[in-house]
């Protein structure tokens, strides 16, 4: 795998500097992947603007802003999604740096890919290598070496630590996980709420472990927007699982557990803080909310394909009919 400090550098000495836009563009869980990246940019960066895209819409719907100021980073589990490869191929066209993602080194992504990450795939022992983290650090790094990041090296030691954090939290959930299973195995709907840096992947946990992996009907809830109208199916039948981050939208996830206790009897919270994210310092632990969280949900859906006995890998339409 390329060094990612060595592409960050590379991508900001090719324009001189000049890198006015970075298009996040990818399908479903890479896509999920990529939203922690967007969001730091938005959250941390004075002179870059940040765009996150499933990869069709970034096709039919190209931004006019894309150019040769442009970074386009698009991921592709398997490599040749046609819908991502197009994506890229349409950016390194219009004259932008394009960083393709990929466990697969034949992939077709490859070919319209300027710099390439090939990550590895099921050793669980190596998060922070994951494509999630990959695209994290290189945006950290990016927005480092453009305008500079006050909090890039405590950010960096986060990530020396990040494979210890999830490695003991995940030994911590698995009895919750299959307890929740357990008790929730006849539910057929569930909400998932998370905010900031976190939301995510209440959303791809809603995608793609629910809805894709076990059938199920699910719908993501930021807890910001949970006053504001999805409050009213609350009642003591409704099962919810809530992703309480750490960092600046906490405050967000404590509200809606506040008023879920009064009124919810189904309620599953996964908090990072609990799970020992505070570990990593307060002023970029949110940015690792979603690192945890993937690795930690994962135990619950895997806890839920067994009581369902539902095989994570089974698909009734997903690669098996033409769509």
């Amino acid at each position: 795998m390329q060094n990612i400090t060595d592409v960050a550098k590379r991508l900001v000495q090719h324009n001189k500097g000049k890198i006015t836009e970075v298009y996040f563009v990818a399908c479903g869980g890479s896509l999920v992947d990529m939203y922690v990246s967007d969001y730091f940019i938005r959250s941390e960066s004075t002179t870059i603007t940040s765009g996150w895209y499933t990869a069709n819409e970034f096709v039919h719907a190209t931004p006019k802003r894309l150019g040769k100021n442009s970074v386009v980073i698009a991921c592709s589990h398997g490599g040749n999604t046609p819908e991502t490869v197009e994506a890229a191929r349409i950016a390194k066209a219009a004259g932008a740096q394009t960083v393709g993602l990929t466990y697969n080194d034949k992939a077709d992504l490859l070919a319209v890919s300027d710099y390439s990450f090939l990550y590895e795939w099921g050793d669980e022992t190596r998060v922070h290598n994951n494509p999630m983290a990959i695209m994290l650090e290189l945006t950290v790094g990016l927005v480092n070496e453009l305008e500079g990041y006050d909090h890039y090296n405590t950010f960096m030691e986060g990530m020396k630590l990040i494979d210890t954090i999830v490695a003991s939290a995940e030994k911590q959930v698995e009895p919750r996980a299959k307890a929740f299973a357990d008790a929730y195995k006849d539910e057929e709907m569930f909400y998932v709420m998370a905010s900031g840096a976190s939301y995510g992947h209440a959303y791809g946990f809603s995608i793609c472990s629910l809805m894709e992996m076990q059938w199920l009907d699910a719908t993501a809830v930021h807890t910001g927007e949970f006053f504001h109208g999805p409050l009213e199916i609350t009642d003591e039948n409704t099962p919810f699982i809530l992703a309480m981050g750490l960092g600046r939208t906490r405050e967000l996830d404590e509200r809606v557990l506040k008023f879920l206790k009064r009124y919810a009897k189904k309620i599953e919270v996964v908090d990072a803080k609990e799970l020992g994210l505070d570990m990593i310092d307060d002023s970029v632990s949110e940015y690792f909310n979603p690192v945890l969280f993937y690795s930690v949900l994962s135990k619950y859906r895997y806890a839920l394909s067994k009581v369902h006995n539902h095989d994570l890998d089974v698909r009734r339409y997903m690669g098996k009919v033409e769509y």
